[in-house]
C-alpha cells in the first residue's frame, strides 16, 4: 500500500504528516511540527528574511528524514499565505528544490479553505451535516460553510495572527492604539465576510489551528463560572464557547508576555501572537452570532493527504466525493465565463471515447483524462473576453482561475490543452508551456491533439452527434464517421486536416472515413 506525506508551510509553522493507506483508508504514521515564523518578515516589509528562511530550510530538512525513513512513496508541499504575499517567494523555491528536491506549490487562501474543509469533514464527528470551519493561520483566517460534506461557501481573510501582531502589537504589552486600529480591520474584514457567507444557525463549529487548540485548553482550564453557563461548560472535547474566548481575549491583551506565557495551554512561542488571534476568534463568534467553537487537530495536510488518497485508490470512499467536487467547480467555471457545459458535452464525450480508445497509442497517464475532459468543457471560456484569439484568453482564464481539486501546475496543464486548439501548436518557450515541466511537453503534445479531432467531430453544431468508430494498426488509425441527419461533411474535412499533426506526435497515419 502506497504511503504520503503532506507538508504544510504556514506563515507561524510548518508542519508535517504522513499516513499509509490501509484498506482504502489513511492511517497516520508521523507528525512533526515547528515554528519558523516564514511570515514574519513578509507582512512587514513584504520579503522573507533569510532568517526565517533558514529556520524553515531546517525544519524541511528534518522531515525529510521522516520522509525517507517511512519510504514514502508520494509528497506535496503546499505553502500558504506568507509565500502568497512574499516578493522573494520565488527565490526561496528555489531553495527549498535544491536542497531538498522538494517542488513547494504555494496554494490561494480559497484552495486552501477547501483542502481544510476536506481534512476537516472527512475524519471530524459530526461534520457532516451543516458545519462553519474556522481555520486561523499566521497570515490568514479561511471561514467555511459546509453542508452534507459540500462547501457552499468559502472566504480568505488577511486576519493571521502573525499578520496582525506584525502590523499592530510591537510592543508588549499590546498598545491601546494598536489594539483599536486592529479591531476596526478586523471588523471591516469580518464585514466582507458576510456579504459572501450567511451561516444562520449552525448547529456546529469547528476552529483548526494551534490558535484555536490554546484557546479551547485555556477556556477549559477555567472554572465553570468564567466559562459561562453549565449549557456551554467546555467537555473534554474541546469546546470554546463564545462568552469565555471574548473574557479571555480581553484579559490577553492587558498581559504581558510573560504573564501569557503562564496560561495554560498558550505556552512561550503562541504567546506572542496570541493576543491577535484571540481578538479573530472573539470578533468573529460575535459578529456571525455563533455560541463558540469546538477545536479539531486536523487541518490543511489532512486535507492533503486525503486528496492524494482520492487521486490514487478509486475504491476510497474520499475519490467519489473528490472527484464530484472537482467537476462541479470544472462546471461552475464554464458557466461563470458564458459556456453552456451542454453544448460543450459532446466535445467531452468524444475527447474521452478517444482517450480510453487509442490509449495503446497515446500512453498517457490516468490523470489526463480528467485533465482532458476540464479543457473540452473549458475550451471557450475565452471568448468571455473577445471571440478574436480567444484560445489564448482561454489559456489565461483556465491558469488562472479557482478551481477546486486542480493544483496550479495541473490548471497550466489544463489550460495548455485547451490552448491550442487553433492554428498555433505547442512551443517550449510559449507562454502556456514554460511552467510545465519538459518531460510532461509530450503528453501535453498528445492531449491536444486528442481534443482537436474532438472538436473536428462536433463542427457542425446544428446536426445530432456523431458516431465514430476507432480502428487502431501497427502503422495507421481509421476513424469511422455515421454521418447524422445532415451528413459529416465538414466534420470530415476538419478530421483530415489534424492527420499531419496526427502524424508528427503518435507517428502513425490517420485515415477518416464514412460509414
Amino acid at each position: 500500500m502506497p504511503t504520503f506525506a503532506a507538508i504544510d508551510i504556514g506563515s507561524n509553522s510548518c508542519r508535517m504528516k504522513i499516513a499509509k493507506v490501509v484498506t482504502h483508508r489513511l492511517k497516520t504514521l508521523a507528525e512533526d511540527r515547528e515554528v519558523t515564523r516564514l511570515g514574519a518578515s513578509v507582512f512587514e516589509s513584504g520579503l522573507i528574511s533569510p532568517e526565517a528562511m533558514a529556520a524553515t530550510l531546517r525544519a524541511l530538512k528534518r522531515f525529510q528524514r521522516a520522509v525517507q525513513a517511512h519510504g514514502v512513496d508520494q509528497i506535496r508541499v503546499a505553502a500558504t499565505s506568507a509565500m502568497r504575499d512574499a516578493r522573494n517567494g520565488a527565490a526561496f523555491q528555489a531553495w527549498v528544490r535544491a536542497e531538498t528536491g522538494w517542488n513547494m506549490e504555494i496554494i490561494s487562501g480559497l484552495e486552501e479553505g477547501r483542502l481544510i474543509h476536506l481534512g476537516v469533514t472527512g475524519g471530524e464527528p459530526g461534520a457532516g451535516g451543516k458545519v462553519l470551519l474556522l481555520d486561523l493561520g499566521g497570515g490568514s483566517c479561511e471561514i467555511t460553510l459546509s453542508e452534507h460534506k459540500r462547501i457552499k461557501e468559502t472566504v480568505s481573510l488577511p486576519l493571521g495572527a502573525v499578520r496582525l501582531t506584525e502590523q499592530f502589537l510591537a510592543t508588549d504589552p499590546a498598545p491601546r492604539e494598536g489594539l483599536a486600529r486592529m479591531r476596526q480591520l478586523i471588523a471591516r474584514e469580518l464585514r466582507r465576510a458576510h456579504r459572501k457567507i450567511q451561516p444562520g444557525k449552525v448547529p456546529l463549529v469547528i476552529a483548526t489551528s494551534g490558535t484555536a487548540a490554546a484557546l479551547s485548553e485555556a477556556c477549559a482550564s477555567k472554572p465553570a463560572s468564567e466559562r459561562g453557563s453549565k449549557q456551554a461548560k467546555a467537555p473534554a472535547g474541546g469546546l470554546a464557547p463564545a462568552k469565555a474566548v471574548r473574557k479571555l481575549a480581553s484579559k490577553l491583551a492587558k498581559m504581558s508576555l510573560p504573564e501569557r506565557e503562564s496560561v495554560p495551554g498558550i505556552g512561550p512561542r503562541r504567546a506572542e501572537i496570541i493576543v491577535a488571534g484571540a481578538a479573530v476568534f472573539a470578533e468573529l463568534l460575535e459578529s456571525f452570532g455563533l455560541p463558540g467553537f469546538r477545536y479539531s487537530p486536523l487541518g490543511l495536510r489532512d486535507g492533503i493527504l486525503a486528496q492524494m488518497l482520492a487521486g490514487q485508490d478509486a475504491r476510497a470512499k474520499v475519490h467519489r466525493e473528490f472527484e464530484h467536487e472537482r467537476w462541479e467547480s470544472v462546471l461552475g467555471t464554464a458557466r461563470r465565463y458564458g459556456v453552456d457545459p451542454r453544448q460543450a458535452e459532446p466535445v467531452r464525450a468524444h475527447a474521452l471515447q478517444l482517450f480510453r480508445e487509442l490509449r495503446s497509442l497515446h500512453q498517457l497517464p490516468s490523470e489526463y483524462e480528467a485533465w482532458l475532459a476540464a479543457a473540452a468543457v473549458l475550451r471557450d471560456t475565452g471568448k468571455f473576453v473577445n471571440h478574436q484569439g480567444h484560445h489564448r484568453h482561454t489559456q489565461y482564464i483556465v491558469s488562472s482561475s479557482e478551481i477546486y481539486g486542480y493544483t496550479q501546475l495541473q490548471r497550466t496543464i489544463v489550460s495548455a490543452i485547451a490552448r491550442y486548439l487553433g492554428k498555433s501548436r505547442p512551443q517550449p518557450g510559449d507562454r502556456a508551456m514554460r511552467n510545465i515541466p519538459a518531460e510532461e511537453h509530450k503528453n501535453v503534445h498528445s492531449a491536444v491533439v486528442l481534443l482537436r479531432l474532438a472538436e473536428a467531430l462536433n463542427q457542425d453544431r446544428a446536426s445530432d452527434v456523431l458516431r465514430v468508430a476507432v480502428k487502431v494498426y501497427p502503422k495507421r488509425v481509421y476513424l469511422e464517421l455515421e454521418p447524422g441527419r445532415t451528413g459529416a461533411e465538414l466534420e470530415l474535412w476538419s478530421l483530415r486536416r489534424e492527420s499531419s499533426y496526427f502524424r508528427e506526435v503518435f507517428g502513425r497515419e490517420l485515415f477518416v472515413t464514412l460509414k
